[in-house]
């Protein structure tokens, strides 16, 4: 069978599963049992960005005396605690449109913040990696979003144009970055509403997954 005229690349976090609440939770937990302040207006600035960028982050924040790399790590580790136990929770509707679009042949990319290693295990772990055709992490590569660089790579990697490709994402810098990379962005926003920019940059605002379901139904 063809493939369709257009491709569809997702964002990990907040927009395929629903861990970014999670994660806070995480920071938060470990920043009141170290007693470090102002840890979520912190964390809504490094929503969508890599580690490199998280940490410029909290560097430019609390200092680069903060032992960062201490708190990445318990944070980390009560986060797998918790998705150990209890799964990691899946966003709605994304499995009902990765496989509506895998089913229409519509070729699809991940590009995620998040380093490659832990983006495979996640996926695997929800049974969600079969869906897609070139997954690329946030480690391969130098700056994050809001750069476009990691869309393009996977752009490249997929083989497609990025004009031709739809980038779904729930953050402000994702959204910034498909559209520098001459995507068309769609947002479903998470933990930050969509303000005046995010719908002029997107193609479109949708609620949750399934709304976007309907939105290509209606173009295949």
């Amino acid at each position: 069978m063809l493939q369709t005229n257009f491709s569809v690349i997702f964002d990990m976090d907040g927009t395929i599963f629903d861990t970014e609440r999670l994660v806070l939770d995480c920071w938060e937990r470990v920043g009141e049992k170290h007693g470090i302040p102002d840890i979520r207006e912190v964390f809504m600035r490094c929503i969508g960005t890599n580690k490199v960028r998280t940490q410029e982050i909290v560097y430019e924040h609390y200092g680069e005396d903060f032992p960062f790399e201490k708190f990445s790590e318990e944070s980390s580790v009560l986060f797998h605690e918790i998705t150990e136990k209890a799964g990691i929770p899946v966003k709605k509707g994304a499995e009902e449109l990765l496989e509506y679009l895998s089913k229409n042949r519509v070729m699809l990319g991940l590009a995620s913040s998040t380093r490659l290693a832990a983006v495979t295990q996640e996926l695997q772990a929800a049974g969600l990696y079969d869906y897609f055709q070139v997954v690329v992490g946030g480690d391969l590569l130098k700056n994050s979003k809001p750069a476009p660089d990691i869309y393009l790579m996977t752009c490249e990697r997929m083989g497609v144009l990025p004009e031709n490709t739809y980038a779904i994402e729930d953050s402000y810098n994702g959204i910034r970055a498909a559209h520098s990379a001459g995507m068309r962005p769609i947002m479903v926003p998470d933990m930050t509403p969509a303000t005046e920019e995010m719908r002029g940059l997107s193609v479109a605002v949708f609620a949750d997954l399934l709304q976007v379901k309907d939105y290509f139904e209606n173009m295949l």
